[in-house]
């Protein structure tokens, strides 16, 4: 009997006193679930939708305009419960929701990134060799170069002719559509590949893009480049100059599934991280009135650096923020030093098969909970924003107050890696900034996995922050 109580006891400190870790989805109630996988649906829909920075863009265009949003006017002043979007060329967003108290003390920023790693095509891409018609690339952002061999692929983005029209290209996601792929070689004669370090086996310039193999039926040379030219020709209107100013992309052809007999997890392609803009842009969309003025912006360019015009090392953010201050009278660096950001960008999910290459006990795992990134970068730190206590005590109780399931790890072991966010990009402007996202299985693989419990509550993670007094 003295055992049995001091057993109870023991139990009862440690409820009190130790972190409890155990698996969110045990404690989420069947409620929770349900919304997580309705959730998902939708989630599904975008994400196969929107495959690229572009795409993205014309989906929350459209999206947001549904919900209320209006083109941002820099000169018009905004009264609370205004909705409005600013479009930086196509390929990167700041959406707001203004609030009661305006930007008075502080807005509330939620910066995801909606680029992802790719295939980008060289400037003059077209060739042909062995009697079959190729494209050179140029990888995108960091990938293993050999999951993209033999996988479906479909051709993204635009071209603009040399008259300055526009042609939109999307091929390889319909119904009936052609699709594309890099050839790999047949473990028969891969013999020297075979014994190569992985990260050698596969170079840069062997990544070329397989679009044809039928000779135009004349007389002369280069009759299997000048087929496909055109075929190009009849459907766009273009020429092979044209080629040059065009952003074509390939990414995978795969559509979002549920994984699992029990459907608990999305695959798809581009998690990281849409898998974040999604909840950033449907919490903000249902912000009615909050307290201080919300923000959502959706970047380009993260998986290279955040680099250009359209990425947060650009100055876009911070001027669709000035201009909010001045519009109330602000000065706008005030404004910035009182405001705070969520850098909703994924994390590492614990991987069982590769356990080695992480801490379990500082680590993030699937249906835990959004996850939280007190610092992420490199070896020591490097590259890194590093949250402050005070903000990090704050953010944890703004999700606890919401009823968020969330949980806190690092990007694997120390000095095992490591990865940037656009987090520090947000800091430099003296705002208090923390890592938050869905932890993903495969990430940067072509197609990645999710669970639709951690989704739903990036989402609650998000609005409990938008709405938070």
């Amino acid at each position: 009997m003295e055992e049995n109580t001091k057993q109870k006891a023991a139990k009862e400190l440690a409820e009190k006193l130790l972190l409890d870790r155990t698996k969110a989805a045990r404690k989420a109630c069947a409620e929770q679930i349900d919304k997580a996988m309705d959730f998902g649906e939708g989630y599904k829909d975008f994400i196969t939708a929107a495959k690229t920075e572009r795409e993205t863009v014309d989906w929350t265009v459209k999206a947001a305009e549904a919900a209320g949003f209006r083109a941002f006017d820099p000169n018009h002043a905004y009264s609370a419960g205004e909705k409005v979007y600013y479009n930086n060329r196509g390929k990167a967003m700041c959406l707001a929701v203004i609030g009661k108290k305006g930007a008075s003390q502080g807005v509330r920023i939620a910066a995801a990134h909606i680029d992802s790693p790719r295939i980008d095509l060289k400037p003059i891409p077209l060739y042909e060799a062995s009697e079959l018609c190729l494209l050179k690339t140029h990888y995108y952002g960091g990938i293993k170069k050999y999951q993209w061999t033999a996988i479906p692929l479909s051709m993204h983005g635009k071209i603009v002719r040399k008259d300055g029209s526009e042609i939109t290209v999307n091929v390889g996601e319909n119904e009936g559509d052609p699709q594309f792929c890099i050839t790999d070689i047949l473990p028969h004669l891969g013999k020297d590949q075979s014994v190569k370090k992985l990260g050698e086996a596969f170079t840069g310039e062997d990544l070329n893009v397989l679009v044809g193999s039928l000779p135009l039926d004349a007389e002369g040379e280069q009759l299997y480049k000048l087929n496909v030219m055109k075929i190009l020709n009849d459907q766009y209107g273009i020429v092979e100059s044209d080629l040059i100013s065009a952003e074509l992309e390939f990414v995978p052809a795969f559509k979002a599934a549920d994984i699992g007999f029990d459907r608990s997890m999305i695959g798809a392609y581009g998690h990281d991280d849409r898998v974040c803009a999604y909840p950033a842009l449907e919490a903000l969309f249902d912000c009615e009135v909050p307290e201080r003025t919300a923000i959502t912006v959706l970047a380009d360019k993260e998986e290279i650096g955040s680099v250009g015009n359209t990425g947060l090392c650009s100055e876009y953010l911070n001027y669709f923020v000035c201009d909010l201050a001045r519009a109330e009278g602000l000065e706008p660096q005030h404004v910035w030093s009182m405001s705070n950001c969520l850098s909703a960008d994924v994390t590492a999910a614990m991987d069982p098969t590769y356990a080695s290459a992480y801490e379990a006990g500082n680590s993030t795992f699937l249906n835990r909970g959004v996850g939280i990134a007190k610092y992420t970068g490199s070896r020591g730190k490097g590259g890194s924003n590093d949250a402050s206590a005070e903000f990090l005590g704050w953010v944890r109780r703004i999700l606890d107050n919401g009823d968020v399931l969330w949980q806190i790890g690092e990007l694997g072991k120390v000095d095992q890696g490591g990865g940037g966010t656009v987090a520090y990009d947000v800091a430099r402007l003296n705002a208090d900034v923390i890592d938050i996202g869905v932890p993903v299985l495969s990430m940067h693989a072509p197609f990645e996995v999710i669970s639709k419990l951690d989704l739903y509550m990036a989402y609650k993670a998000f609005k409990a922050y938008f709405e938070a007094e």
